[in-house]
């Protein structure tokens, strides 16, 4: 069991680490073809915080691993917003944008539901089982690129700065093609000891996805949320939340569903209705109190549901 836990970790450092080389690369190249900031900010930096995210996910779905694709990005989103957001709140009040409140939170509470619906055959449709097929992960796809068209419409002349290293133009191309390598031994590594722990613990793969999968995960939207706080930049760390958690359902369940239909076994509807009241709440605590701002007590609050979410899990396990 030592080694299952030591190989999920090398998986999980293959995951970040390669991520971050893969963006790092990415962005330099782009910006070497002169590629504005705001491109390289909408495409490639926000890929990079939802890539071990995408990359777990997909694996776990090729692999007929639907509860780890699956957990894996609802336990990440309920990650963002009860853990990150709360701890960040604790640290420094989180200011809010107007179009993160007007449109961003809005969406994630939307695309939560309309995974929801999508997942849950046997309670609307009363079919045999939970299939997110092909068609309904084409239906993310396209709501998906809809998204990204919005986005590039409502950001047009905006010039905001996006600090990007340059490297050479050899080295960015190793740092791509060493990035996407690490991506790919670090999702085989992470599927496959996190189900083979699940296993040995008698849980189920649920369990581990929704848990110390979706923390793993998350830790790149930790860092850069933890990052803008440092700058003082606490608008844009709720952003990266709210982005990183759109891009999850939208993009990486819309590709792993799209490739390979996922039958859901025990996913339940509390993990969900978890998921969309994360996302319920952030929005009611940056509409009606605190002036746009999640503060200190809020994020008191997010932490304690995170606490008692995570709790129930391992208890009911």
């Amino acid at each position: 069991m030592i080694a299952n836990i030591l190989l999920l970790l090398l998986g999980l450092i293959l995951l970040v680490g390669g991520a971050n080389l893969l963006t790092d690369g990415a962005a330099s190249v782009a910006k070497r073809f002169r590629l504005s900031n705001l491109v390289i900010g909408l495409t490639v930096v926000a890929f990079s915080v939802s890539a071990p995210e995408l990359v777990v996910s997909l694996t776990a779905s090729l692999k007929e691993s639907a509860d780890i694709a699956v957990g894996n990005v609802l336990g990440s989103n309920i990650v963002n917003i009860l853990a990150v957001v709360g701890v960040a709140a604790l640290i420094a009040p989180l200011s809010i944008s107007n179009n993160t409140l007007r449109i961003g939170i809005p969406l994630v509470i939307l695309s939560s539901l309309a995974l929801f619906f999508m997942a849950n055959d046997r309670l609307f449709d009363h079919s045999m089982e939970n299939i997110l097929s092909r068609t309904e992960g084409f239906v993310l796809l396209v709501f998906f690129v809809l998204f990204l068209f919005y986005v590039f419409g409502l950001s047009r002349g905006d010039d905001a700065p996006t600090p990007i290293r340059q490297f050479a133009l050899g080295l960015s191309a190793l740092m791509i093609v060493g990035g996407s390598i690490a991506l790919f031994f670090g999702g085989q590594l992470f599927v496959d000891h996190a189900a083979t722990l699940a296993a040995r613990l008698g849980v189920s793969e649920s369990v581990i996805a929704l848990s110390a999968m979706a923390i793993g995960t998350s830790l790149p939207e930790l860092i850069t949320t933890i990052v803008a706080l440092v700058r003082k930049q606490s608008g844009m760390a709720i952003g990266n939340i709210v982005g990183s958690n759109i891009l999850n359902i939208l993009l990486v369940l819309g590709v792993s569903a799209s490739i390979s239909p996922m039958r859901i076994q025990s996913i339940t509807l509390i993990d969900y209705g978890i998921f969309i009241f994360a996302a319920l709440l952030l929005y009611v605590f940056g509409l009606f109190f605190g002036d746009k701002t999640i503060q200190r007590f809020e994020g008191g609050i997010l932490v304690t549901l995170y606490v008692c979410y995570i709790s129930f899990l391992l208890f009911t396990a």
